[in-house]
Protein backbone atom coordinates (compact mmCIF):
# COMPACT_ATOMS: atom_id res chain seq x y z
CA UNK A 1 0.00 0.00 0.00
CA UNK A 2 2.70 2.30 0.52
CA UNK A 3 3.92 1.84 -2.98
CA UNK A 4 0.53 2.68 -4.46
CA UNK A 5 0.34 5.89 -2.01
CA UNK A 6 3.78 7.15 -3.32
CA UNK A 7 2.67 6.73 -6.90
CA UNK A 8 -0.36 8.27 -6.52
CA UNK A 9 0.98 10.98 -4.59
CA UNK A 10 3.71 11.35 -7.55
CA UNK A 11 1.54 11.11 -10.03
CA UNK A 12 -0.92 14.32 -8.54
CA UNK A 13 2.13 16.32 -7.00
CA UNK A 14 4.15 16.09 -10.40
CA UNK A 15 3.21 17.05 -13.55
CA UNK A 16 2.51 20.45 -14.91
CA UNK A 17 -1.05 21.52 -13.42
CA UNK A 18 0.39 20.75 -9.66
CA UNK A 19 3.08 23.57 -10.39
CA UNK A 20 1.05 25.87 -12.85
CA UNK A 21 -2.04 25.52 -9.97
CA UNK A 22 0.41 26.71 -7.34
CA UNK A 23 2.02 29.63 -9.51
CA UNK A 24 -1.68 30.91 -10.02
CA UNK A 25 -2.51 30.17 -6.07
CA UNK A 26 0.54 32.44 -4.71
CA UNK A 27 0.72 34.55 -7.41
CA UNK A 28 -3.34 35.58 -6.48
CA UNK A 29 -2.55 34.93 -2.48
CA UNK A 30 0.19 37.82 -2.97
CA UNK A 31 -1.75 40.08 -4.55
CA UNK A 32 -4.61 39.34 -1.84
CA UNK A 33 -2.56 40.35 1.04
CA UNK A 34 -0.87 43.22 -0.61
CA UNK A 35 -4.09 44.92 -1.89
CA UNK A 36 -6.36 44.25 1.20
CA UNK A 37 -4.96 42.38 4.12
CA UNK A 38 -1.87 44.79 4.28
CA UNK A 39 -4.99 47.68 5.07
CA UNK A 40 -6.31 45.68 7.71
CA UNK A 41 -9.97 44.65 7.93
CA UNK A 42 -12.91 46.14 10.15
CA UNK A 43 -10.25 48.47 11.37
CA UNK A 44 -8.24 45.57 12.75
CA UNK A 45 -4.63 44.78 12.50
CA UNK A 46 -3.48 43.38 9.11
CA UNK A 47 -1.87 40.77 11.23
CA UNK A 48 -4.83 40.26 13.39
CA UNK A 49 -7.49 36.88 13.25
CA UNK A 50 -9.84 38.80 11.63
CA UNK A 51 -7.32 40.35 8.67
CA UNK A 52 -6.00 36.55 8.51
CA UNK A 53 -9.56 34.94 8.15
CA UNK A 54 -10.56 37.29 5.67
CA UNK A 55 -7.11 36.51 3.49
CA UNK A 56 -8.07 32.31 3.97
CA UNK A 57 -12.05 33.44 3.16
CA UNK A 58 -10.87 34.59 -0.31
CA UNK A 59 -7.92 31.83 -0.91
CA UNK A 60 -10.70 28.94 -0.02
CA UNK A 61 -12.05 29.07 -3.32
CA UNK A 62 -9.07 28.56 -5.13
CA UNK A 63 -7.93 25.74 -2.42
CA UNK A 64 -11.42 24.09 -2.90
CA UNK A 65 -11.07 23.93 -6.77
CA UNK A 66 -7.13 22.55 -6.45
CA UNK A 67 -8.83 20.13 -4.02
CA UNK A 68 -11.25 18.87 -6.66
CA UNK A 69 -8.81 18.95 -9.32
CA UNK A 70 -6.88 16.26 -7.48
CA UNK A 71 -10.24 13.76 -7.61
CA UNK A 72 -10.57 14.35 -11.30
CA UNK A 73 -7.31 12.30 -11.43
CA UNK A 74 -9.08 9.32 -9.87
CA UNK A 75 -12.35 10.03 -11.51
CA UNK A 76 -11.91 10.27 -15.17
CA UNK A 77 -11.80 7.98 -18.12
CA UNK A 78 -8.77 6.90 -18.37
CA UNK A 79 -8.64 6.24 -14.21
CA UNK A 80 -11.89 4.33 -15.19
CA UNK A 81 -9.76 2.43 -17.51
CA UNK A 82 -7.52 1.53 -15.09
CA UNK A 83 -9.49 0.09 -12.47
CA UNK A 84 -9.69 -2.97 -14.35
CA UNK A 85 -6.18 -3.68 -13.96
CA UNK A 86 -6.42 -2.07 -10.08
CA UNK A 87 -9.14 -4.86 -9.43
CA UNK A 88 -7.12 -7.81 -10.43
CA UNK A 89 -4.71 -6.54 -7.89
CA UNK A 90 -3.80 -8.54 -4.43
CA UNK A 91 -6.20 -5.73 -2.58
CA UNK A 92 -9.16 -4.60 -1.87
CA UNK A 93 -10.92 -2.06 -3.62
CA UNK A 94 -12.00 -0.06 -0.67
CA UNK A 95 -8.13 0.05 0.18
CA UNK A 96 -6.83 1.13 -3.33
CA UNK A 97 -10.13 3.98 -2.69
CA UNK A 98 -8.61 4.93 0.67
CA UNK A 99 -5.15 5.07 -0.62
CA UNK A 100 -6.33 7.65 -3.71
CA UNK A 101 -8.29 9.82 -0.96
CA UNK A 102 -5.13 9.61 1.61
CA UNK A 103 -2.98 11.06 -1.69
CA UNK A 104 -5.58 13.72 -2.72
CA UNK A 105 -5.83 14.65 1.01
CA UNK A 106 -1.99 15.08 1.07
CA UNK A 107 -2.19 17.60 -2.39
CA UNK A 108 -4.67 19.23 -0.75
CA UNK A 109 -2.76 19.80 2.42
CA UNK A 110 0.05 20.84 0.30
CA UNK A 111 -1.33 23.97 -0.93
CA UNK A 112 -2.78 24.88 1.88
CA UNK A 113 0.50 24.67 3.62
CA UNK A 114 1.93 26.85 0.53
CA UNK A 115 -1.33 29.09 1.22
CA UNK A 116 -0.17 29.74 4.78
CA UNK A 117 3.82 30.05 4.17
CA UNK A 118 3.09 32.68 2.03
CA UNK A 119 1.49 34.35 4.54
CA UNK A 120 3.90 33.96 7.26
CA UNK A 121 6.31 35.65 4.35
CA UNK A 122 4.03 38.22 4.18
CA UNK A 123 3.82 39.00 7.86
CA UNK A 124 7.65 38.63 8.59
CA UNK A 125 8.73 40.83 5.47
CA UNK A 126 6.51 43.71 6.27
CA UNK A 127 5.76 43.48 10.18
CA UNK A 128 8.64 41.39 11.48
CA UNK A 129 5.30 39.24 13.07
CA UNK A 130 5.24 35.84 13.98
CA UNK A 131 2.71 35.27 16.79
CA UNK A 132 1.15 32.26 14.37
CA UNK A 133 -0.56 30.67 17.21
CA UNK A 134 -3.61 33.38 17.65
CA UNK A 135 -4.07 32.84 13.65
CA UNK A 136 -5.17 28.71 14.37
CA UNK A 137 -8.74 29.46 15.02
CA UNK A 138 -9.29 31.23 11.39
CA UNK A 139 -7.35 28.48 9.72
CA UNK A 140 -10.09 25.74 11.62
CA UNK A 141 -12.81 28.01 11.20
CA UNK A 142 -12.81 28.35 7.63
CA UNK A 143 -10.38 26.03 5.87
CA UNK A 144 -10.69 22.60 7.34
CA UNK A 145 -14.83 22.12 6.59
CA UNK A 146 -14.59 23.51 3.74
CA UNK A 147 -12.35 21.18 2.80
CA UNK A 148 -13.05 18.21 4.33
CA UNK A 149 -16.47 19.21 2.91
CA UNK A 150 -15.09 19.35 -0.62
CA UNK A 151 -13.06 16.24 -0.51
CA UNK A 152 -16.30 14.07 0.69
CA UNK A 153 -18.84 15.53 -1.19
CA UNK A 154 -16.30 16.00 -4.68
CA UNK A 155 -15.70 12.03 -4.35
CA UNK A 156 -18.52 11.08 -4.12
CA UNK A 157 -20.23 13.33 -7.07
CA UNK A 158 -17.14 11.80 -8.88
CA UNK A 159 -17.94 8.56 -8.20
CA UNK A 160 -21.36 9.08 -9.57
CA UNK A 161 -20.54 11.14 -13.01
CA UNK A 162 -16.90 12.82 -13.07
CA UNK A 163 -18.24 15.91 -14.49
CA UNK A 164 -20.26 16.96 -11.39
CA UNK A 165 -16.95 17.51 -10.21
CA UNK A 166 -16.09 20.05 -12.49
CA UNK A 167 -19.36 21.54 -11.87
CA UNK A 168 -19.13 21.35 -8.08
CA UNK A 169 -16.03 23.63 -8.51
CA UNK A 170 -17.81 26.85 -9.16
CA UNK A 171 -19.75 26.52 -5.93
CA UNK A 172 -17.79 28.14 -3.05
CA UNK A 173 -17.19 31.39 -5.97
CA UNK A 174 -21.25 31.16 -6.12
CA UNK A 175 -21.10 31.66 -2.70
CA UNK A 176 -19.70 34.93 -2.73
CA UNK A 177 -22.12 36.62 -5.16
CA UNK A 178 -25.13 35.31 -2.76
CA UNK A 179 -26.87 37.35 0.04
CA UNK A 180 -25.89 34.64 2.68
CA UNK A 181 -27.72 34.57 6.28
CA UNK A 182 -25.21 35.55 8.95
CA UNK A 183 -25.23 31.87 10.25
CA UNK A 184 -23.19 30.88 6.73
CA UNK A 185 -21.44 34.81 5.68
CA UNK A 186 -17.75 32.70 6.16
CA UNK A 187 -18.73 31.16 3.03
CA UNK A 188 -19.55 34.34 1.30
CA UNK A 189 -16.67 36.31 2.70
CA UNK A 190 -18.60 39.00 4.69
CA UNK A 191 -18.19 37.45 8.29
CA UNK A 192 -15.00 38.63 8.91
CA UNK A 193 -16.09 42.18 7.62
CA UNK A 194 -18.92 42.79 9.50
CA UNK A 195 -18.75 40.69 12.87
CA UNK A 196 -15.84 42.62 14.25
CA UNK A 197 -17.29 45.44 13.98
CA UNK A 198 -20.71 44.51 15.85
CA UNK A 199 -18.29 43.72 18.91
CA UNK A 200 -18.13 47.52 19.79
CA UNK A 201 -14.10 46.66 20.70
CA UNK A 202 -11.35 48.46 19.13
CA UNK A 203 -9.05 45.35 17.40
CA UNK A 204 -11.51 42.50 19.14
CA UNK A 205 -10.01 38.67 20.13
CA UNK A 206 -11.07 36.36 17.72
CA UNK A 207 -14.64 34.57 18.59
CA UNK A 208 -17.60 32.94 16.51
CA UNK A 209 -21.08 33.22 17.14
CA UNK A 210 -22.49 29.78 18.55
CA UNK A 211 -24.73 29.86 15.48
CA UNK A 212 -21.71 30.56 13.04
CA UNK A 213 -19.28 27.89 14.87
CA UNK A 214 -22.49 25.42 14.57
CA UNK A 215 -22.96 25.40 10.46
CA UNK A 216 -18.71 25.31 10.21
CA UNK A 217 -19.40 22.19 12.42
CA UNK A 218 -22.20 20.78 10.81
CA UNK A 219 -20.31 21.44 7.42
CA UNK A 220 -17.50 19.43 8.80
CA UNK A 221 -19.51 16.64 10.40
CA UNK A 222 -21.04 16.47 6.69
CA UNK A 223 -17.71 16.13 4.91
CA UNK A 224 -16.69 13.15 7.16
CA UNK A 225 -20.05 11.62 6.73
CA UNK A 226 -19.77 11.75 2.68
CA UNK A 227 -16.39 10.36 2.70
CA UNK A 228 -17.75 7.42 4.33
CA UNK A 229 -20.28 7.30 2.13
CA UNK A 230 -18.06 7.02 -0.69
CA UNK A 231 -16.11 4.91 1.03
CA UNK A 232 -18.39 2.37 1.23
CA UNK A 233 -19.29 2.92 -1.97
CA UNK A 234 -16.22 0.74 -2.80
CA UNK A 235 -16.54 -3.03 -3.36
CA UNK A 236 -15.51 -4.81 -0.56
Amino acid sequence: MNKIFRYECQRLLWNKFFFGFLGVLLLYGWQVLEGVTLSGISHTAPFSPWSFGDYLSRMMPLLWTGALFFLTFFTSSAARRAAVLTDAAPFSPRGYALTRCAAALTGTCLITFACLAETAVFYRWYFGWQDWGTLILPVLTVLVPALVFSLGSGWLLGRIRPWLLYAWMLFPFLCRTLPLPQTACIWNGSFFARYPLTLDVLDPPFSLPFSTAAVQTVVLGIGVMLWGIGMCWERK
